[in-house]
């Protein structure tokens, strides 16, 4: 046996194997394409983002003065039999809940709305929590009412 052809046609064969080989994002069977000029009837182009609120800017401070106010109050009838003490705890309450509401309600109270162009032409809004990257100009999916980059 020739062993001298032997290694050449191995590494001939390893080489139109290696060929065939797909690693690469998108090529492989059932992968959607990444690729921005790729057909996607749900893609299309962030054209503009405004920051908003998803309540009334005044909802956290009332409701959290609302909970101060009573929460207040009854631990000042647990501690004191004055009324001037329990409405002095309770105007306390109230001016801390409020604090804290509105506080809260900055941190967790914001949604942005994402305007796309599809490549169809459409004009899509999208409202949601958080952009996770998302920017001007950027190449988006819009599925279940939310933008994903691609």
């Amino acid at each position: 046996m020739n062993t001298r052809l032997l290694a050449p046609a191995a590494l001939l064969a390893a080489l139109a194997m290696t060929g065939c080989a797909t690693t690469g994002p998108g090529y492989g069977y059932g992968q959607p394409s990444t690729a921005p000029g790729a057909a996607c009837y749900d893609c299309g182009t962030v054209t503009r983002i405004e920051q908003g609120s998803r309540v009334p800017t005044q909802t956290g401070a009332v409701v959290g003065g609302i909970v101060g106010a009573v929460a207040a109050r009854e631990l000042a009838k647990n501690e004191t039999d004055s009324k001037g003490r329990q409405n002095t705890a309770t105007v306390a309450g109230a001016a801390a809940g409020a604090v804290a509401g509105n506080a809260i309600q900055n941190r967790t109270g914001m949604s942005y709305n994402v305007h796309v162009r599809m490549q169809d032409g459409r004009q899509v809004v999208v409202s949601q929590g958080s952009l996770d990257g998302i920017r001007e100009g950027s190449y988006v999916e819009v599925r279940n009412g939310r933008a994903y980059l691609r």
